[in-house]
């Protein structure tokens, strides 16, 4: 509306957003700030300096930053907030901001997104959970005449140049909104309480070093990251906007900081559900098959050392079998009475139990004949416990059962795999999934 249009202008960045070049201008466009301008009122969609931006709510957890652009085909960027919103809790929204930059040149375009935003979100605004920004076309370094890496089209070279820069803007902007930033794209589902997922990965990472954990396995959708790198980051897009596309600067990223490895967690939170790219509106059925909807039935796996007398092949670790990185545990052929063990830190109030054995890769490497038992007393060395109690057999290489809570007089202290016949196959174990309850 006129109305709307008449109040977009651009401001200076503030030395607070060091990272970009201290001319550069950018619109913020929150309802929030109506409260600093006399004559507004709070339904209008309202421009303020950055240097508001401290005065505004401050995500303690999470911010999750999209960039968008006009499509030639298809937009789906109201879905994807709408599924951000739809699947948080007003606990978790309490420690999440999600921020939209809209990265077009098209202003007409903008304000109209701005419209619908405001018109489908307005109570996000107003609490200061969603806001929206633009970094208009002179903010940008130059985009004709850009080296052609990779015998990229010249106009496949300008869009992927571009939206480097856009997410330096978005990572700028972003660096003191909370502890942790989340990077996904315009046109993706959340998995339900991905929230409470992220939360949970972060918390079993602690005390090791990690750059990127990432929760989808396609380009940029699902990167969370340290939001003191950010300024990093956007330097880094910035100084080789032009050399290659986004994720493999994320990449290089990483690996530069001394990631060395990938750490992705599987289920995937987030998937894409765009059929047009934002890049001349090409077909893209990319889809990410460990997506799971219902983030909420993650297991726990509480805090555990492994031990097994199984031989081990190479590096496919016990440890590898219990954590939510898409990796396994491979041993050699198991004799009767091998065991696999985890050995919880403290005790746990075990309430469902799952193991998968076997891959596709690899489809007879699975146990062939084994229990599960819940074991007390942890013994001295810590490798074990002294006394188990039988909770149920494999079936064609899986066990699954819920309901455990009062299967032993105390909480467990092990969970102890065993291998009841010999096997000539050696043994994958895939997947060790344990839900708890508080102890009570």
């Amino acid at each position: 509306s006129p109305e709307i249009t008449s109040i977009i202008k651009q401001f200076t960045f503030t030395s607070g957003l060091a990272a970009v070049q201290t001319n550069s201008t950018i619109c913020f466009l929150t309802p929030r700030a109506s409260k600093y301008r006399e004559g507004l009122s709070l339904t209008d969609v309202s421009v303020v300096l950055m240097s508001v931006l401290s005065s505004l709510r401050v995500s303690e957890f999470l911010t999750v930053g999209l960039s968008s652009v006009k499509r030639k085909r298809g937009n789906y960027l109201l879905d994807t907030l709408k599924s951000i919103f739809k699947q948080s809790t007003q606990e978790e929204l309490a420690e999440m901001v999600v921020v939209v930059h809209l990265a077009d040149p098209d202003s007409e375009w903008n304000t109209q997104v701005v419209t619908d935003i405001t018109a489908r979100f307005t109570p996000h605004l107003l609490q200061g959970q969603l806001l929206v920004i633009h970094a208009p076309p002179e903010c940008y370094p130059p985009l004709e005449g850009l080296k052609r890496n990779y015998n990229d089209a010249e106009n496949r070279v300008q869009f992927r140049s571009k939206q480097n820069v856009d997410y330096a803007y978005l990572l700028s902007f972003a660096a003191n909104l909370s502890s942790y930033y989340l990077m996904i794209e315009d046109d993706v589902q959340c998995s339900k309480s991905f929230f409470t997922a992220i939360r949970k990965a972060v918390a079993s990472r602690e005390g090791s070093y990690w750059v990127t954990l990432e929760f989808s396995k396609l380009g940029y959708i699902g990167k969370l990251y340290h939001s003191s790198d950010l300024p990093q980051l956007a330097q880094f897009l910035l100084l080789f906007y032009q050399e290659m596309p986004c994720d493999w600067l994320l990449g290089h990223f990483r690996l530069l900081l001394t990631q060395k490895e990938v750490i992705r967690f599987k289920p995937s939170l987030f998937q894409h559900i765009g059929l047009y790219s934002s890049f001349q509106g090409a077909v893209n059925r990319l889809k990410d098959n460990d997506f799971e909807a219902d983030s909420l039935d993650l297991p726990d796996n509480p805090p555990a050392v492994m031990f097994t007398d199984i031989d081990t092949f190479e590096n496919y670790l016990p440890s590898k079998a219990y954590g939510t990185m898409p990796e396994y545990f491979w041993g050699k052929a198991p004799s009767a009475g091998s065991h696999f063990t985890i050995v919880f830190h403290q005790p746990a109030r075990i309430s469902r139990l799952q193991v998968h054995t076997g891959s596709e890769e690899h489809h007879t490497d699975y146990l062939h004949s084994g229990a599960v038992e819940l074991g007390s007393q942890r013994q001295g060395k810590g490798k074990g416990c002294s006394t188990y109690t039988h909770i149920g057999a494999f079936e064609k290489g899986h066990f699954e059962r819920s309901g455990l809570e009062n299967s032993t007089a105390a909480a467990p202290e092990c969970v102890r795999i065993l291998v009841t016949e010999s096997q000539s196959e050696w043994l994958i174990i895939r997947s060790i999934s344990i839900w708890t309850k508080p102890n009570s």
